[in-house]
């Protein structure tokens, strides 16, 4: 089943190692712009998923992303980008990996292999029915990403599942499925290529949806995002002077200072 499935399939091109650079990066190129088109196709697949996981994020409930190799970084990466972005708790959105930590920079031996291993890793948690759990697996066939979507099924919690092949074992055993098909990979079964950008892309809507949904944008802008740095601390001040055009940049920085937040800042300022 492995060698027939979508992901494993043999690249359209042939010869890779005799082509020049350019030959090759224009390839890879044609080759990835079919992704978004794919994506565009499990647009309400991705809705459906996204409208449960905001009821219960609403109530109170997190969002859990479980995966391996690739998947798995993908999921982690979205995960610890929603704090700063957003300023929403850190065990908000929660990213785990076959492997644990040490996985996100190299390989753990047969780590996807377990399917109890996540539903371990996740009752750490103390994973409950108003969390989401969302399993991410390009190839739908990863053990520990079946096991910890069972298991969360059979406990009542809501499961979603990202995957790059139609008819997976990943996506029955996921409630709301999302099957991106992008075809095979230009060098074959290299699944961090197109079947990643495709999984980054969606996670990319979930997170960005579920995160506009619960209020953490205004218009346009990220009013709650965390000034950790400079470029950051200037992206805010720009942000409360545009809602407050007759601040200083310095009587911004100082509400910002004061608040905490663009949206802080903001109430305050029009309070005074």
């Amino acid at each position: 089943m492995l060698s027939t499935s979508t992901t494993e399939s043999t690249s359209r091109y042939e010869n890779l190692d005799q082509m020049s650079v350019r030959e090759l990066l224009i390839n890879i190129n044609n080759e990835d712009k079919t992704v978004p088109y794919a994506v565009e196709k499990a647009i309400p697949q991705i809705e459906a998923l996204v409208e449960q996981i905001v009821i219960r994020m609403k109530q109170g409930g997190r969002l859990f992303y479980i995966g391996a190799g690739t998947s798995g970084r993908l999921g982690v990466v979205d995960a610890s980008e929603c704090p700063p972005t957003y300023g929403v708790p850190f065990d908000l959105v929660i990213g785990l990996m076959a492997g644990g930590d040490q996985a996100i920079r190299r390989a753990v031996e047969n780590a996807e292999d377990d399917p109890e291993q996540a539903w371990i890793d996740l009752k750490e948690y103390e994973i409950d029915e108003l969390d989401s759990l969302v399993g991410i697996a390009a190839s739908g066939r990863t053990p520990y990403v079946i096991g910890g979507l069972q298991k969360a099924r059979e406990s009542g919690i809501l499961t979603g599942c990202i995957v790059c092949n139609t008819g997976s074992a990943v996506a029955a055993a996921a409630e709301y499925p999302v099957e991106i098909v992008v075809g095979p990979e230009f060098v074959t079964g290299s699944t961090r290529m197109k079947s990643g950008t495709a999984q980054k892309l969606a996670l990319n809507m979930i997170s960005t949806s579920v995160m506009i949904q619960l209020g953490r944008v205004k218009g346009n802008k990220m009013v709650d995002m965390q000034m950790t740095n400079y470029k950051l601390v200037q992206r805010a001040i720009r942000m409360v002077r545009e809602e407050l055009p007759h601040l200083t940049s310095e009587e911004a920085q100082a509400l910002l200072e004061a608040h905490g937040s663009v949206r802080n800042a903001v109430e305050a300022g029009r309070k005074s």
